[in-house]
């Protein structure tokens, strides 16, 4: 009975003497595991503290740049060119045509072209502003024209975008170029001959590219119909109007094409040929003055190759453009006595086609 009472005695004694060595344990883990929580803490700190100094950083040159947001892009283009005619240049006409102002070849030999004052800047998020100034000599007088001054919505949304102001047209595809960006010196015959080297008008142009793989453009325009090839302004300044579709694709990486069909209309209230001679004043006595319809239809086809797809080193385009045109109404000689008018039904069609390879020696 004392033995078993002693070996009880021992078995307390032992299990009271334990429970401080847990507790010590309990209390080491702990220690560590409130260190390890502290440690992360820091490192968190430390690291958010770094991202928000990076943060700091990147918003410093937006401020900057918010600032000089309203600041357009201005941009100079001297077309410095030397040119050489078969034609002289002096007399050049277009028998059949009557034409515009600008339908001259140019000059021959060295001279500064057709160049450019060019200031374009985003209004905000919504609209683009752009302004063309084009500067050029005639006549031994340098002269500067309004060239384009549009505003264009930016995404509109749905594909859809729409620009109003002075603009060159939709229609061909030459057309919407500037004359720096030609290939050659001059225009095409055909474009000499109906537009005077480009169709420009005052008005508002809705374009819309659909959501689909092929690229399809299609767009109409509303204008004020008082520049060549119209005239007059008629039915209070929305004389003219026009339709274009345009679609193409890729093929493969280095090859791609593209589809377009156009049609433009104007009611013409006394056209009158606007064309510059040289060293001579126009007799207004022969300048027939044009009142009636005129409608132009055309289609046009570009291929452009480039080794997948870069053309820096070599590219090789090639283009073609063909156009259809009607008039009907009356014709009146100006300065005639009597004054003598007849009637007029015209059809005038052309075409031209060209090839262009480029390539780094």
């Amino acid at each position: 009975m004392d033995f078993m009472n002693n070996k009880l005695a021992v078995a307390i004694s032992l299990a009271i003497l334990s429970n401080p060595v847990v507790s010590l344990a309990e209390d080491d883990d702990l220690t560590s595991l409130r260190q390890q929580i502290d440690d992360v803490k820091e490192e968190y700190e430390q690291r958010l503290f770094e991202l928000e100094k990076r943060i700091e950083t990147a918003r410093a040159p937006q401020t900057s740049t918010s600032a000089n947001a309203f600041n357009p892009a201005i941009s100079v283009i001297l077309d410095g060119k030397y040119a050489h005619f078969s034609n002289d240049p002096e007399n050049s006409e277009l028998p059949g045509f009557q034409l515009g102002g600008e339908a001259d070849l140019g000059e021959s030999g060295f001279s500064l072209g057709h160049s450019e004052l060019a200031l374009s800047a985003n209004i905000d998020d919504k609209f683009y502003g752009s302004l063309t100034a084009a500067i050029h000599d005639h006549d031994g007088e340098t002269e500067i024209e309004l060239e384009e001054a549009y505003l264009e919505t930016l995404g509109l949304g749905g594909g859809f975008t729409i620009k109003a102001g002075r603009f060159f047209s939709g229609v061909g595809y030459l057309n919407e170029q500037h004359e720096h960006a030609w290939d050659f010196a001059d225009a095409p015959l055909i474009y000499r001959g109906l537009f005077g080297n480009h169709l420009r008008d005052d008005g508002v142009q809705v374009s819309w590219i659909a959501p689909t793989d092929l690229y399809v453009k299609v767009g109409a325009e509303l204008l004020r119909g008082d520049a060549f090839p119209a005239g007059g302004a008629a039915h209070d300044g929305v004389g003219a109007y026009s339709l274009f579709a345009k679609m193409g694709d890729d093929i493969g990486v280095s090859h791609s094409w593209q589809l377009g069909f156009s049609h433009w209309s104007a009611d013409v209230e006394g056209r009158i040929g606007e064309h510059h001679h040289h060293d001579e004043e126009l007799d207004i006595a022969h300048n027939p003055s044009f009142t009636g319809d005129s409608y132009i239809n055309a289609i046009d086809f570009v291929y452009k190759w480039a080794p997948n797809g870069n053309p820096k080193n070599r590219n090789f385009k090639f283009q073609l453009e063909y156009f259809d045109r009607k008039e009907d109404g009356t014709i009146t000689m100006l300065g005639s006595d009597p004054l003598e008018t007849s009637n007029y039904d015209g059809h005038q069609k052309g075409w031209y086609a060209q090839a262009v390879y480029q390539f780094m020696p």
